[in-house]
Formats: C-alpha cells, sequence, structure tokens
C-alpha cells in the first residue's frame, strides 16, 4: 500500500492534522501524525485514534505501523513546524 494513500486516510480522521508516513517497502511503516485531538490523551489512546483511521487495512495491507503521535506543542517543542518542512 502506498504511504501517501495511509497518510490521506490518517488526514480524513481529523481536523487538520499534519501526517507523514514512510515505508521502505510498503509493509511496513513509520507514521508521524501531528494533530490537536491528541491534546490530554494517553500514547494508548494516541495510537487508537490513527488505527481507528486505517480500520481493517492493519494487519492486513499495513503489516507493521510504527506512529509517533504527537500535539502540535508537542511538535514544537522537537523542533518541528506546522508542515513537516
Amino acid at each position: 500500500m502506498d504511504p501517501a494513500r495511509i497518510a490521506q486516510l490518517i488526514q480524513e480522521g481529523f481536523d487538520g492534522a499534519v501526517v507523514e508516513v514512510l515505508s521502505d517497502d510498503n509493509t511496513h511503516y513509520e507514521a508521524l501524525v501531528v494533530a490537536a485531538e491528541f491534546e490530554g490523551k494517553r500514547p494508548l489512546a494516541r495510537h487508537q485514534l490513527v488505527y481507528a483511521c486505517l480500520g481493517t487495512l492493519v494487519g492486513n495491507e499495513i503489516h507493521a505501523l510504527s506512529i509517533s503521535a504527537l500535539t502540535p506543542d508537542e511538535w514544537r517543542a522537537r523542533g518541528g513546524n506546522a508542515d513537516l518542512g
């Protein structure tokens, strides 16, 4: 599965999220998701929100997904900017 399609699916599940998905083999993926919806949520709850965007793709077309789920403030604190650029 194309990383851009996974990023699109995740973005559709959040209001204004910034998403970057990378893969070397189109089976194992790394996702960075920056979303205000993560505010006040623990890591597990954040990951569950991301998995909900992908449904049954996880475990099927998406064999493995590593997620970094950050609030905009956490992302800026790590030196990131709003558009991941």
